[in-house]
């Protein structure tokens, strides 16, 4: 098995690896923008040997990520909180963090963290923008969500009486956030229509 700690930023990553059945130890930097690091991972994978990435967790790796998924690299993503606690020397270079990531590797002190996979993380972002899309169409076809239908709204009174006039009891939710409200506070009355089964109190 290949052990690689890899010290990520967007521009490059240093990396510190070790081949465990032959003891071959070695450190390289790899540039992403002449896509040396793509590269150095395809040909791990046509060797078909048996790889482990580690690596803090970032925001801006999600190429990588999907690169090694790809390759059938196995990639470990660790929390940078804790592997910043685990750094004995002081000074903080990008040789020093690849080199700790790959002593937590190896001494199977690593802090893993899970993360979505890329199929996983793609299936997000289709059901996100379903949802989008949902909320689009419902505001298209129904005119009484821009357009609020309240009529009056009377607070004055020393119980909070309030009355409404609304046309869907979403637009009523989604304004005053006062539906959950009504099942179990008496000074909210409705005054002029009922939703079918409600148990909150029309006088």
């Amino acid at each position: 098995m290949i052990i690689i700690g890899v010290d990520y930023h967007p521009s490059d990553q240093y990396i510190a690896f070790v081949d465990t059945e032959t003891g071959e130890y070695g450190e390289r930097q790899l540039n992403h923008s002449e896509r040396e690091a793509e590269k150095f991972y395809r040909e791990l994978a046509a060797r078909r040997a048996i790889v482990r990435v580690g690596m803090e967790a970032t925001w801006y790796s999600h190429w990588f990520e999907r690169l090694l998924a790809e390759l059938g690299i196995e990639a470990w993503i660790g929390d940078a909180a804790e592997i910043k606690t685990k750094r004995v020397c002081k000074q903080k270079t990008d040789r020093e963090d690849a080199r700790l990531l790959l002593r937590l590797l190896r001494e199977n002190n690593f802090p893993r963290i899970w993360v979505p996979s890329p199929e996983n993380r793609d299936l997000r972002q289709l059901l996100w923008h379903r949802h989008r899309m949902v909320q689009m169409r419902t505001r298209i076809m129904s005119p009484s969500s821009n357009s609020r239908t309240i009529s009056r709204v009377h607070t004055g009174c020393a119980d909070e009486t309030a009355w409404f006039r609304f046309a869907d009891i979403h637009t009523l939710a989604r304004t005053f956030r006062c539906w959950p409200r009504c099942k179990t506070a008496p000074e909210f009355r409705f005054r002029g229509w009922r939703p079918a089964g409600a148990s909150c109190p029309v006088r």
